[in-house]
């Protein structure tokens, strides 16, 4: 069966790549090598997922680079804090002990107290928000700050608990975030209006298909992370580009080589070959994976930040074959090709190569959860704290090892007629 593609390439240049940034914040890229990233927040960053798909774009895109990531989200936090520790003490143990570069801060959504807006409790959510974004200057010069608008309480799929909807709420503390961040120079990514959209798309057609953006109304599913993930990426400016091979078949010419080294090439007939020494990988989803499909349908627009190009213009009419490492990935008509067709969205080597970054990002996400237990627990057991130090030293390890596993090996390339059996 041949993937299914939600976006067109000509959508997925410019449009969907860059977002609107905070005003004030540079629209260079967001991320720079040797950063130091922490996800700060309440259960929604506990989850995780979105940002260990940030993590798996880094670790894939730029595998030159040493960037490390470090989850703090704790579930049921508000700006108060919670389970794990005032917000002070959450702030010195899992933000401020890592030294980070980088720091997104995501709270709002237990903050507003799930029923109709309360000015009482907006105004501790002002203060306590304050509070935060202060220390962290204070103790991090320099640090660049992305404060997150807290995330969507699904009023759409579902009908609202009140006139209002709990939704409502999240959107006015929202707004308050981004005055907060443009009057500390900070960055903000509003995450509510493209879940919601999302969910509106979806509502239209399928309403049973809309509630599995955010299941339960308030944790986003594995769709809504990643419909979040694109807003976070595109706000950050990341290119779309993996590879972009352009070869003219008849004249037997090589017409561009973005993001990869291209040699050996050679034309025989309706044969062509060279090899690629690619500098990125594809990222490592499967976009004939349910969650991936819902999320595209949902704007994610995952497809147009993972744009790994083949065109192949001068052919004669009929089929032609790719192939990779002597691997079939696909079957195209001339004109496909000659219109280019997107690699990222088969089943490659280079897609193989980069699956693992996603288990190793899972298992990190796991031990930083055990990690923190360990610590909140030492205040109790001293000893306990020597554990979570062995376990700092393994994540730092598994992070160096996730950036060899992601650096790209050469690929040999065929274009061919099918092979028929007679």
């Amino acid at each position: 069966m041949e993937p299914m593609t939600k976006t067109t390439a000509a959508a997925a240049f410019g449009v969907l790549l860059l977002g609107t940034p905070a005003p004030g914040f540079s629209q260079e890229l967001g991320l720079r090598d040797g950063d130091r990233v922490v996800f700060y927040g309440d259960s929604i960053t506990e989850d995780g997922r979105y940002a260990r798909a940030v993590e798996e774009y880094v670790a894939t895109r730029f595998p030159e680079w040493t960037v490390s990531f470090h989850n703090a989200g704790v579930g049921g936090d508000t700006v108060a804090g919670g389970w794990a520790g005032t917000a002070a003490e959450r702030l010195e143990r899992d933000v401020i002990a890592h030294r980070p570069t980088v720091v997104t801060v995501m709270l709002g959504m237990n903050d507003g107290g799930y029923k109709p807006f309360d000015p009482a409790l907006f105004d501790v959510y002002r203060e306590g928000y304050r509070r935060i974004v202060s220390r962290l200057k204070e103790a991090l010069p320099g640090v660049r700050l992305v404060l997150l608008q807290p995330s969507a309480y699904d009023d759409v799929s579902r009908a609202p608990s009140f006139p209002e909807g709990y939704n409502s709420v999240l959107t006015r503390y929202g707004a308050f975030v981004a005055e907060l961040a443009l009057e500390q120079g900070a960055a903000t990514v509003d995450l509510n209006a493209p879940l919601v959209a999302g969910i509106e798309r979806l509502n239209r057609t399928n309403p049973l298909l809309a509630r599995q953006v955010v299941p339960d109304r308030v944790h986003p599913g594995a769709a809504g992370h990643l419909v979040m993930a694109g807003a976070l990426l595109r706000h950050w400016g990341v290119p779309a580009t993996v590879t972009w091979v352009g070869i003219d078949a008849k004249g037997s010419r090589l017409l561009r080589s973005d993001g990869t080294e291209v040699t050996g090439f050679a034309a025989k007939g309706p044969y062509l070959e060279w090899t690629q020494a690619d500098r990125a990988l594809p990222l490592p989803v499967s976009f004939a994976d349910a969650d991936v499909e819902l999320a595209e349908l949902a704007g994610a627009g995952l497809e147009a930040l993972d744009q790994q190009k083949l065109e192949v213009s001068g052919l004669s009419a009929g089929r032609y074959e790719v192939l990779i490492d002597g691997g079939v990935v696909g079957r195209f008509s001339e004109a496909e090709l000659a219109a280019g067709v997107n690699l990222a969205l088969r089943e490659t080597p280079m897609q193989r190569q980069a699956r693992p970054v996603a288990w190793s990002a899972g298992d990190r996400h796991g031990l930083e959860l055990a990690r923190r237990r360990l610590l909140v627990s030492a205040k109790d057991d001293p000893r306990l704290a020597e554990a979570a130090a062995a376990l700092e030293a393994l994540d730092a390890r598994m992070q160096r090892e996730r950036t060899e596993a992601a650096r790209p090996g050469p690929r040999r390339y065929e274009v061919r007629r099918p092979v028929t059996m007679r």
